[in-house]
C-alpha cells in the first residue's frame, strides 16, 4: 500500500516538482551529560534497529525514483555537536544497510554536559537547508531534558517553521515505574510548547531509554507516511 501510494504521488507530482527526493530527514540525538554510556548505546542501537524494522525499511525504500535522504548528528552543549552519519540518499537496501552499520559502529566521544536545544534545532535546520530539492524537510530531535544553555528553542523555532521545516520531537521521559504522573508529563509538554514547529509537528514519547527503539520506530513510520494524495485519487 505504501509503495503504491508513493508511485501515485511520484506520477502526479513528478512533472510539477523538480525534486531530488520526497523527504529529507535529519535526526538529532541527545548526548548531553544526562545521558550515560548505557543510555547512549540504547539510543544509538535503538535508532539502528528502528531503521532496520521491516515496516520502516519498506517506507524508506517504497519509491526509489524519489528517495528519502537521511542524516544523523549528535548534540549537547552550544559548541558541541557532531555529524555521525552524513546525508545518504536511501535508494536501495545496500545504502540503508550502510547507514545502519555506521550507527552500530559509532562510539561515544567526550562531550560537554550542557543541553542546548535551541542550538541543536538551529543546526538541524541548517543541515536540512542543504537539501532544498526535497518535497518535505523534517527534523527529528531526541532529548531527555529541557534546554539550559544557548538560545531558547521558542526563540528560534518560528523562523525554522517559516522555512518550511517541520521539527518533531522524541522525548525520552521517565520510565513506567515513576509514581508521579506529572514527572512523565512535564517534559513532553515542554517539547510540545517550546520545541516542535511546522506542518503536522508532533511529539513522541519513550518511557526511558529502554523504550527508545519502539518509540523511534513509531515516530519514523509517522514521519515517513507518504505525502497526502487523497485529493489526487478519485473516490
Amino acid at each position: 500500500m505504501i509503495r503504491a501510494l508513493a508511485c501515485v504521488l511520484a506520477l502526479a507530482l513528478g512533472g510539477a516538482a523538480d525534486a531530488a527526493c520526497r523527504q529529507a530527514l535529519a535526526l538529532g540525538l541527545d548526548v548531553s551529560g544526562s545521558v550515560d554510556a548505557r543510555e547512549y548505546r540504547l539510543q544509538i542501537n535503538g535508532l539502528a534497529a528502528a531503521l532496520d524494522n521491516i515496516a520502516v525499511r519498506d517506507a524508506l525504500l517504497s519509491s526509489p525514483g524519489v528517495p528519502v535522504s537521511v542524516m544523523v548528528y549528535e548534540w549537547s552543549g552550544p559548541s558541541d555537536q557532531a555529524v555521525i552519519a552524513p546525508w545518504a540518499v536511501i535508494e536501495n537496501a545496500a545504502t540503508l544497510n550502510g547507514l545502519i552499520e555506521t550507527l552500530l559502529q559509532t562510539t561515544r566521544r567526550d562531550v560537554s554536559p550542557g543541553t542546548a536545544l535551541g542550538t541543536a534545532i538551529t543546526l538541524g535546520a541548517h543541515y536540512l537547508d542543504q537539501q532544498p530539492g526535497c518535497w518535505k524537510r523534517t527534523l527529528d530531535i531526541s532529548g531527555d531534558g529541557m534546554s539550559n544553555l544557548g538560545p531558547r528553542p521558542r526563540d528560534v523555532k518560528d523562523a525554522i517553521g517559516a522555512r518550511g521545516i517541520t521539527v518533531n520531537a522524541l522525548v525520552i521521559g521517565a520510565d513506567a515505574t515513576v509514581a508521579d504522573p506529572s514527572e512523565s508529563n512535564a517534559l513532553p509538554s515542554y517539547f510540545r510548547a517550546e520545541v516542535i514547529t511546522g506542518p503536522d509537528a508532533f511529539v513522541e514519547t519513550a518511557l526511558g531509554f529502554e523504550d527508545y527503539e519502539a518509540a523511534m520506530t513509531r515516530k519514523l513510520l509517522r514521519e515517513l507516511e507518504v505525502l497526502a494524495v487523497s485529493e489526487l485519487v478519485a473516490d
